[in-house]
């Protein structure tokens, strides 16, 4: 029963990944063949929906860490998901005027890089059982480059949308109503990008340690 069971859970998590892992493949060759065409405003227009799928399958993870299904901690799944579905939903989705900036192409590029090689490397380890050292060395070194661009991407676009949320009152909550109580959603992403800096900080510094620990565990196979 354990090993049926152990292989179902190897079945669905290679699925998943590859599943994934072709939809952030499709983000990337349409990014780039909007670039070349049309130039970076459209890039949003020609990516929206596989970014919203690729990018909202990431809540899953968040489920996997939570049952047991993998390793990583719910502490630095949940943060990562998290932020991306704010800047996914919560910005670009949500104000159309931050679609346009050149700061959308290099967030794009950077996600889907990141996820491209990140899924594959799981995809493989969850149907072989290993990853070859190449992708091994990609998934634990590409981050250095690519997670500090991704991350001046989101904070550039959330920080370029604040006068949007700010004149369109969207999401907020005024009082007098009959739950008594008032939100605005402008103040929330200021917050936001207060708890980036610490945030990215963390996120940066761990993994940093699983890129130390997984190059030297190769190292040593």
């Amino acid at each position: 029963m354990a090993g049926f069971l152990s292989a179902l859970r190897r079945l669905y998590l290679s699925v998943y990944n590859w599943v994934v892992f072709l939809g952030w493949l499709q983000v990337l060759y349409l990014a780039l063949k909007a670039i070349k065409e049309s130039g970076h405003e459209r890039v949003y227009d020609a990516v929206e929906r596989p970014l919203q799928f690729a990018q909202t399958a990431a809540v899953l993870e968040i489920l996997h860490s939570l049952v047991g299904l993998v390793r990583s901690p719910v502490s630095s799944t949940l943060p990562q998901v998290g932020s991306r579905l704010y800047v996914t939903w919560g910005i670009l989705w949500s104000f159309p005027e931050t679609r346009t900036h050149f700061l959308v192409s290099s967030l794009i590029i950077s996600w889907s890089l990141t996820e491209i090689i990140r899924y594959a490397f799981f995809g493989l380890k969850e149907a072989f059982g290993a990853s070859p050292r190449w992708l091994l060395w990609l998934r634990y070194s590409t981050f250095l480059v690519l997670y500090p661009t991704g991350i001046a991407s989101e904070v550039g676009l959330i920080y370029i949308a604040l006068p949007y949320i700010k004149a369109s009152e969207k999401y907020c909550i005024r009082m007098p109503n009959k739950w008594n109580f008032s939100f605005d959603y402008y103040y929330l992403a200021i917050l936001v990008l207060g708890i980036y800096v610490p945030g990215s900080q963390h996120m940066y510094s761990y993994m940093l340690g699983q890129r130390t620990k997984a190059l030297s565990k190769a190292k040593k196979a």
